[in-house]
């Protein structure tokens, strides 16, 4: 199995001088196909700004990233581009579009890949009819479920067939019973796409998931 994404002596500061806030230090990390991976360690240890490095939301302050054995330029290249084709999020917030249903939610990142729509929306409607909401695809946020916009965050994320989805927290607003079925959806996901996964997490109960658990601490990974 090859390495989907690696950091080598990747570093993350915020502001300057005695305000420098140092919330990555200098890690090393590889991510490797079909690998489901969570990352824990208490609030502030540089968790979810690594992701953020790894998936190019972020420009690192000293090291490399590579996505699918392409090393990122971050001064000269498209990231946009290749966040789109490569990688996919889920947000703790779910960062849906309100005035926009499910379905719609989730076609607009295909919209982004300039995929034409008579190949989006049936794939669309595959993907939330995989994660459980072929009743609810023309439901707007507001008419779902927490648990239920966590789902069409999946979808989304799922749209443009990624080598790896970052998920950030994504059952921190959810209670027992809807995080319990969201980690069965990602089990499902991940066979049927091969896609790997990695998950931000304190939820200690999702460590039984995974195949790997990254434990951080002050922005290094300690275990």
């Amino acid at each position: 199995m090859g390495i989907v994404v690696e950091g080598k002596g990747l570093a993350k500061r915020f502001g300057e001088g005695d305000a420098t806030v140092v919330a990555v230090d200098h890690v090393d990390i590889a991510i490797e196909e079909g690998e489901l991976l969570m990352f824990m360690g208490d609030s502030g240890c540089g968790k979810t700004t690594l992701i953020s490095l790894l998936g190019c939301i972020l420009t690192p302050s000293e090291g490399d990233v590579w996505i699918d054995g392409q090393q990122i330029d971050h001064e000269n290249q498209d990231l946009s581009h290749i966040r789109c084709e490569k990688i996919g999020f889920v947000f703790q917030l779910f960062n849906l579009i309100p005035y926009l249903t499910a379905i719609e939610n989730v076609m607009i990142a295909m919209d982004i890949a300039a995929t034409k729509r008579d190949e989006a929306e049936p794939w669309a409607k595959e993907l939330l009819t995989q994660v459980g909401l072929e009743r609810r695809m023309y439901h707007r946020p507001a008419q779902l479920s927490g648990g239920e916009k966590q789902r069409v965050s999946f979808a989304r994320a799922l749209a443009n067939r990624p080598k790896i989805i970052f998920a950030d927290e994504p059952t921190a607003n959810l209670d027992s019973r809807q995080s319990a079925n969201l980690m069965n959806l990602v089990r499902e996901l991940r066979q049927e796409h091969q896609t790997t996964i990695a998950i931000v997490t304190h939820h200690e109960g999702l460590k039984r998931d995974a195949d790997r658990v990254i434990q951080m601490k002050d922005g290094q990974i300690v275990a």
